[in-house]
């Protein structure tokens, strides 16, 4: 079989972006954009890739030229539904660690004009260790800050050559994070007012991105090859759906014709609808219904929207709560939710209830308990199915004999480790061993205990009126008759 770049040729184009990291996310949501740019609205420019960290992909990404397919797989309006594409918007890929004078020369490039990255949520940070001699720096900004310092002298001060950001990783305000530590690292390296000047002209994005990449498709790879008639050592796999919101005060959607193109990317002045939006329904309804649904039985994202009783409950949890708990058009909200649960269908994505039921704790402070508060501000009453998922994440969280960061705990006759930090963790381990949460009393000690944790939930829980006996009664129906007895009952 031949390989991609002998069935395929790649195409010459103008570097207009550089991208940091060449992992599966990016390469399946910002490459697979600008591939369609390119052949939908003439965008006629190409993704110089670099890679963040000393081991990665690159050499496999350059032994294929830039080269490979993406399959996208999901269920529109009830179907199944695939598109396969070959990518050719990547130029190249360079390791700034073995070539330092390529990557950095890339910053006299007239035609660069965006900065793209996804180097993990732990990517944008300041590293004391980093200096303006170091080839390259270790930290993410830093590396951006002295490119800028050399693409600042090349161009003498020019600021028409000054570049766009639009950071991918999954932090709040990931563009001004980004500009903070640029702007510390050139006032500590004394680079001097005029690059600092200089900076200004440099505009740093907030943006949000939304789509589920799976990546390589080990078991299926062979058979995908041979589908596409080439071999292919980075099929990248994800889902249908995508989003970008990208925060800016100025307008680059000429530059970025991503409407033209027909994809799904906004462009806003305030993204705090659409952040809110996911974090409340998509993230929420994991948060909010997956510990119940193991502690049920299932085990996938896909089982839950497939199982009646866990079905109606995360329905009742996202129409019947969430929705009415946020500002914004209800029509819209709506319209999203539906979106939401047909991606949680997809059969081709098996997204592991353990998996999402990771640091659930402070997870289900930004992502559900919003919610809980919201609704009770605008409706007046404790929301059920809200409370009850809380009490499903203490019920969870019964666990013991800690180690290695985690608790084990148990659902029937077998055991699910229990991951989360370890204050909390020891917390929940204590309060179990004290008390019975299948009798009254025990239950809401149990409850007692934790809400008052202003430290974990931002404020004392057990001041909201009614809030802890509505959790404390779902816990003790749960520990005393069962997830499916306690699901019923809150679903009815």
């Amino acid at each position: 079989m031949k390989k991609i770049n002998e069935a395929v040729s790649p195409v010459t184009r103008p570097e207009k972006i550089m991208q940091y990291g060449e992992g599966g996310f990016l390469r399946a949501f910002v490459d697979w954009m600008i591939d369609i740019l390119n052949e939908k609205s003439g965008f006629n420019g190409n993704v110089v890739i670099v890679q963040p960290l000393e081991r990665g992909m690159g050499d496999v990404l350059n032994s294929q030229e830039g080269l490979y397919t993406t399959v996208l797989r999901g269920v529109q309006k009830g179907q199944t539904t695939e598109e396969i594409r070959t990518i050719r918007s990547v130029s190249r890929c360079i390791n700034p660690y073995s070539a330092h004078e390529e990557y950095m020369r890339c910053a006299e490039n007239p035609d660069l004009r965006f900065v793209i990255s996804n180097t993990t949520e732990a990517g944008i940070a300041y590293s004391p260790d980093d200096k303006p001699e170091d080839k390259p720096q270790k930290s993410y900004p830093g590396k951006v800050t002295a490119f800028l310092y050399r693409r600042f002298t090349h161009f003498a001060g020019d600021t028409a050559k000054a570049l766009v950001f639009i950071p991918c990783e999954l932090i709040d305000k990931n563009g001004d994070k980004l500009k903070e530590i640029v702007l510390r690292y050139a006032t500590e390296w004394n680079l001097g007012d005029d690059f600092l000047k200089w900076l200004a002209a440099c505009d740093f994005c907030n943006s949000l991105v939304d789509r589920i990449v799976t990546g390589y498709p080990k078991d299926e790879a062979a058979a995908l090859c041979e589908k596409i008639g080439c071999e292919d050592q980075l099929l990248d796999t994800a889902e249908i759906f995508h989003l970008w919101v990208i925060e800016t005060k100025r307008d680059y959607s000429e530059e970025l014709p991503f409407g033209k193109a027909g994809l799904n990317v906004i462009w806003t002045d305030d993204m705090s609808f659409y952040r809110t939006r996911k974090v409340r329904i998509l993230n929420g309804a994991h948060t909010s219904s997956v510990l119940a649904a193991f502690q049920y039985g299932l085990n996938t994202v896909e089982e839950c929207t497939k199982d009646k009783l866990v079905h109606a409950f995360m329905h009742k949890v996202i129409f019947d709560e969430i929705i009415p708990s946020m500002n914004g058009s209800t029509e819209e909200l709506t319209q999203y939710a539906n979106d939401v649960l047909e991606r949680f269908a997809n059969p081709y994505i098996k997204h592991l209830l353990l998996s999402i039921s990771l640091n659930s704790v402070s997870k289900f402070k930004t992502r559900v308990l919003p919610s809980i508060t919201g609704y009770i501000a605008k409706q007046g009453k404790i929301p059920p199915a809200l409370s009850f998922s809380l009490a499903a994440l203490f019920s969870f969280y019964k666990g013991k004999d800690f180690a290695s960061g985690s608790l084990t705990g148990r659902r029937g006759t077998e055991t699910y480790a229990i991951t989360d930090d370890e204050p909390v963790l020891k917390e929940f381990e204590a309060l179990y061993a004290a008390h019975d949460a299948a009798t009254e009393a025990g239950a809401a000690a149990v409850v007692q205990g934790v809400l008052k944790k202003a430290d974990w939930w931002g404020e004392d829980l057990t001041a909201i009126k009614g809030f802890a006996e509505a959790v404390s009664g779902a816990l003790l129906l749960i520990q005393s008759k069962g997830m499916k007895a306690a699901l019923e009952e809150v679903t009815k």
